[in-house]
């Protein structure tokens, strides 16, 4: 083989072969990403009832790792679903404070600091603000189709746990609620960490022109 051809060669079969490693990247970055719906297919995946203690922790575990990988949007679409909202029932109390401990999100004990050092007009308004755009967030999900039995969007938090969250503070009120109280508020919580995170919470509103 002339020195031609095989130079020709060795570059086509370096071609080829960074093709083969770009779709295999490709491929496995696909299988091993996080989405809420692997999230529900894996709940759903689970026989709870049939594990053992030992088992149900593991499980919960890598649950958690999941919710933990996915970003602050596809984070709350995940809490959405029915899969999901129909595990925590099952649960143990301490395997709910378990899974609460391991799906705090970073920087949440700081953003709970910040809340108790708002006054108390600011506080209601970041709370107002976060509970409507979870509102709009639910109005989304509910215009799409649905799995066989999930005809409920996930309810909305009750108004007299948001006026306790306003007068107690964040941190008071999730330091001594009960695992079931917790779970409730996570998503408002979440909500409200991301609002505060991108400003939207702190903004001060403009009078009318000329106050």
């Amino acid at each position: 083989m002339s020195p031609r051809r095989r130079l020709l060669l060795l570059a086509s079969l370096a071609l080829v072969l960074a093709w083969g490693l770009a779709f295999g990247g490709f491929a496995w970055a696909r299988a091993t990403r996080v989405t809420p719906e692997r999230i529900s297919r894996y709940v759903q995946s689970v026989d709870w009832a049939r594990l053992t203690p030992e088992q149900r922790e593991k499980a919960l575990r890598k649950l958690a790792d999941l919710l933990n990988r996915l970003s602050p949007e596809d984070r709350r679409t995940a809490r959405m679903d029915a899969a999901f909202r129909g595990l925590f029932p099952q649960l143990t109390t301490a395997e709910k404070e378990l899974f609460l401990e391991l799906t705090v999100p970073t920087g949440f004990n700081q953003m709970l600091v910040a809340f108790e050092q708002m006054p108390e007009d600011r506080r209601r308004r970041a709370i107002g603000e976060s509970v409507r755009r979870l509102r709009e967030a639910r109005e989304r999900a509910a215009e799409e189709p649905r799995a066989e039995g999930d005809t409920n969007a996930p309810p909305e938090l009750a108004p007299e746990l948001q006026e306790k969250v306003v007068q107690l503070g964040l941190k008071s009120f999730y330091e001594s609620g009960s695992p079931d109280v917790k779970a409730e508020v996570a998503p408002l919580l979440e909500e409200l960490q991301r609002n505060m995170e991108s400003g939207r919470s702190f903004r001060q509103r403009r009078g009318p022109p000329g106050l």
